[in-house]
Parts: C-alpha cells; structure tokens; sequence
C-alpha cells in the first residue's frame, strides 16, 4: 500500500494509547508501520531534501494535531499518553480523524489561528480547494521547492542549447572544477574549443596533483545518445590509453547505450540533460540565489534543566 497520509495516521495512534500506558514515539511509530503493512522501501523513504523520512514527518505531524485537540499528552521528552478526552473521543465509536473533527475542541481551534499567516491567503486558498491538505507543512515546501527546481533544469538546458558549442565545453569543466575536479579552473582542462582528437572534447585532471586523468566527450544533442557514439567515445579512450571517461549530453541515452556503458571495462559515467542542470544547481554553475529560506524547529537540549 502507500505510505497513509498524516491524517490516516491520528485514529490509530490514538487507539493505541487506549489502555492508558506511556508510550515512546518510536514505539508508536513501529507500531503504525505494522497497522499499516509498510513494506521497508515504503518505511526508509525520504523526503526530496533527504533529511526525514516521510513516514516519520507523517507520524510526527498527527501527534502534533492529537497533542494539540489535547487528546493526548506528553509526560516527558518523546513519551505519549491519551487523556481523559482523548479516551472520550473513542468512546464515540469513530473510526478516523482529520481537523474538522478536532476543530471542536477550543484548544485546536486556538492552534489553527495561530498557525495561519497575519496575511496573505490561506493554505486551502493556495490549492484551490476548500479541503485539508493531504501533505505536511514540510511536504508542501519541498513539493514547491522541487517544481521550482524542476522548472529551472529545463530553463537551463534550453539557455545552453542556445549557446555555441565552444562554451558548452568550457561549461562542462566549470563544473567539473566546481564539483572537486582538477583544482583551479586555469589548470582544470586542455584541449577546450578545439576540435577534439579521436571524439575527445577536453580533458581534467582528475584532483590537484593531477595524479590521474579523465577525458571528456561534451555535445549538445537533441535526440537519444545511442551505443554507437558511446562506442566511439570508449575507442577514443583506449587510443590515448586512458581508463575513465565522461560522456555528457543535453539530450538522453539509450537503454542500450547506458547499458554498454555499465559493462565495459573501461569507466565510463554517463551524464543526461536532467543529471546536468541538476549538477548546475548544486553547484551553483549558471545560476544564483534568488530568495533563501531556512526551516527551524525547536532545540529540545536548550531547555533541559541541570
């Protein structure tokens, strides 16, 4: 199944906690992935920051709700127990939960205002619809952040597609310096902008002592790369006796080209036009910080009394 959503998660956290006893939020976590039949992919997925685990953002968000209808409490630091109105609510016989639902107890609804911005429209107003949001606070950021990303990469291939060749070169060893590669741009690559030996466009240093090297095979295509021009790109390399190579293109490859590339003995990395703009943005070739937005929580060890 997939992974249930914050609000799928409150009923059964709740219920959990039915027989009174304390419980540590890990605990109640394994137990809502066995409620659940999370496989262990399901249960080791991230987020796109690669920072929290989306199982966990979902868990943690439906005890913040819960905690704050206060229908459960915390005796101490990441340990949960249901209250008196928490036991009431499942003696109604309710089978989920969701904030409608919880908007009738003051103490939530205090924490609903709170959380809505002084100005500006409303969260429901943003989606387009009056109904609660499936995501979690910090899956809607990265949501938005990765449409950003998304739109970008293709603004950046379309700006280098309109370049000329030459500099498309001098862009892939850009960023190869960027990423680590051959120390200082001015000693970073040879044979840039010229015509190339053999299907070799350039060739770095692969650190500062320039202890190995790796030659580069950089065009701009429109269609699939295929097997055959990574076949000449790997006989280029064999006639200059070198061991690595990096093929990069706007465009895409073929599954048999990638899967060639995957069985040769000679190292081979194969770069596609998404792969590319991604690197360009995380390594700040081509681009620049438009706004930045930094997200915090609280500092649980700050408040720790001696």
């Amino acid at each position: 199944m997939t992974i249930p959503t914050y609000k799928d998660c409150m009923f059964p956290f709740l219920d959990h906690l039915k027989d009174g006893r304390e419980r540590p939020i890990r605990e109640l976590g394994e137990v809502l992935a066995g409620h659940f039949a999370l496989t262990p992919a399901e249960r080791a997925e991230l987020l796109p920051s690669g920072q929290t685990g989306v199982f966990v953002n979902r868990v943690g968000w439906a005890r913040t709700y819960l905690k704050k209808a206060a229908l459960i409490e915390s005796p101490r630091r990441g340990v949960f127990r249901i209250t008196q109105r928490g036991l009431s609510v499942l003696a109604e016989g309710v089978q989920s939960l969701d904030s409608k639902y919880l908007a009738r107890f003051p103490e939530f609804q205090e924490f609903q205002r709170a959380s809505q911005p002084q100005d500006g429209p409303t969260p429901s107003s943003l989606t387009g619809s009056g109904t609660e949001a499936e995501a979690t606070p910090e899956e809607a950021i990265e949501n938005a952040y990765l449409g950003i990303r998304q739109q970008l990469a293709q603004e950046l291939l379309a700006k280098i597609l309109s370049c000329s060749p030459t500099f498309f070169e001098y862009l892939v060893v850009e960023l190869l310096v960027k990423m680590g590669y051959g120390g200082s741009r001015k000693d970073a690559g040879e044979r840039i902008g010229q015509s190339g030996d053999g299907g070799i466009d350039g060739i770095i240093k692969e650190d500062r002592l320039g202890l190995d090297t790796i030659f580069i095979q950089a065009k701009r295509w429109q269609g699939s790369v295929g097997r055959p021009e990574i076949q000449k790109f790997v006989g280029a390399l064999q006639g200059q006796r070198a061991r690595k190579g990096v093929f990069i293109t706007t465009s895409t490859y073929t599954a048999d080209a990638t899967s060639y590339a995957g069985q040769i003995d000679t190292k081979v990395v194969l770069i596609d036009g998404q792969k590319l703009a991604s690197l360009m943005i995380d390594f700040d070739v081509g681009v620049s910080v438009a706004a930045s937005y930094t997200v915090k929580r609280i500092d649980s060890d700050y408040f720790e009394e001696a």
